[in-house]
Formats: C-alpha cells, sequence, structure tokens
C-alpha cells in the first residue's frame, strides 16, 4: 500500500464570479454563480436563494457525487442529501447550496470507479482509498468559505452531519450559529456505508 496522496487545495486570493445567470429549478428560481477552481477541474457552483427574508442563510456544503447526484446510485446519499438541501432552503426562502468540485471525496471519478471496483471485491470505502494510495477524505472545504466571503456572507446556518465542515467553516472565520442534520438515507445498498460514516469518520448520522 502506498502513502496516501494528499489533493487538498491551496487557499489563494479572494475568489472572483467567472459567470452568473438566473437558474430555475423545481424548487424555485436561484441565483447561479460559478467560482475559480484552483485544482484547474470544472468550477465551484454556488446556488443562492434570494428572498427579502433578513433571516440568516441556510447553507448546504455538497460535495460532487456524479454517480449519485446524476445517476441515482443507491450506493451512497448523496442525490438524497443533494434534494435535501435545496428543498430546505426553498423552503427557508433564504439560502445557498455550494457545489465542489470534489468528486470521491476529493480523489476523483476515475480514481472513485477504481475505489468501487475494490468495495465489490470486500474492501470498506475507507480500505480502498488507503489501498489506491488517498487519504481517508481528501476534500478541501475551507473552499467553501472563500465563496461564502465572495457572496458577502459570514454568518449562516449549516445543513450537515460532518462535523469536519463545520470546524473548517469557522475556522475560516465563517460564523456558523446552528446545524441542521441531514435525515439517514438508508438503502440495502448504503447501509455499510453509512454505518462507516458514522463510527470511523465521525459523521452525525
Amino acid at each position: 500500500m502506498s502513502t496516501p496522496k494528499s489533493t487538498i487545495e491551496p487557499i489563494s486570493a479572494p475568489l472572483s464570479v467567472l459567470a452568473q445567470a438566473k437558474l430555475p429549478t423545481q424548487y424555485g428560481e436561484f441565483d447561479l454563480y460559478a467560482f475559480p477552481n484552483a485544482m484547474g477541474a470544472e468550477p465551484h457552483l454556488a446556488l443562492v436563494y434570494r428572498s427579502d427574508s433578513k433571516d440568516i442563510p441556510l447553507v448546504r456544503v455538497h460535495s460532487e457525487c456524479l454517480t449519485g447526484d446524476v445517476f441515482s446510485s443507491t450506493k451512497c446519499d448523496c442525490e438524497a442529501q443533494l434534494h435535501f438541501g435545496l428543498s430546505q432552503i426553498s423552503q427557508a426562502q433564504t439560502g445557498i447550496l455550494i457545489y465542489l468540485r470534489q468528486e470521491g471525496r476529493g480523489i476523483g471519478l476515475v480514481e472513485k470507479i477504481k475505489a468501487y471496483a475494490l468495495q465489490d471485491q470486500g474492501l470498506d470505502t475507507i480500505q480502498a482509498n488507503l489501498e489506491l494510495g488517498h487519504l481517508v477524505d481528501a476534500r478541501n472545504f475551507a473552499v467553501a468559505a472563500d465563496i461564502l466571503k465572495a457572496l458577502k456572507i459570514n454568518k449562516i446556518k449549516l445543513i450537515t452531519n460532518n462535523p469536519q465542515k463545520q470546524q473548517a467553516l469557522s475556522t475560516e472565520g465563517i460564523d456558523v450559529i446552528d446545524v441542521m442534520p441531514t435525515p439517514r438515507f438508508e438503502t440495502a445498498q448504503n447501509k455499510a456505508y453509512l454505518d462507516l460514516k458514522s463510527l470511523k469518520m465521525g459523521h452525525k448520522l
């Protein structure tokens, strides 16, 4: 087994908006922003629900999962969490969905598929990442703080089960005044994965 590789994205100068447009969705109309990705991949995105509400915005920081978000894989709970975040933001009438291009907990799509193949052979998701020479979780949530600052937001309510997200945002100067957990979106195929996230990765499921 090789030494785990880090893909931590460096924090640079204040982010600038690359593009902006309206995005109508089943959850209402959002302002869609594209932000630069220091790793050179597709841009990070922010879906901003604006209203006249003066309430503190509800924020979901969601890492890209093509297999779940697009193809509705039942190996994870990503699609359900994505739609839960959008629906809660819509109901709150104010909030932001930050979509970070950090596929496969930061290892990329090809390596994620390789990890899936190892899981088919009996390894769990942690063992598979380590076997491929990656960190258990190589994501960088600090970039989400940069995006919030670019949007002039410094105080939020956060939708998450992952304490690392709250800690990363707080460390970068974002005041997280409340945390809303997501439900446990369990399937027959993801039960062991959710158990592992709870027991070994610190997620509060």
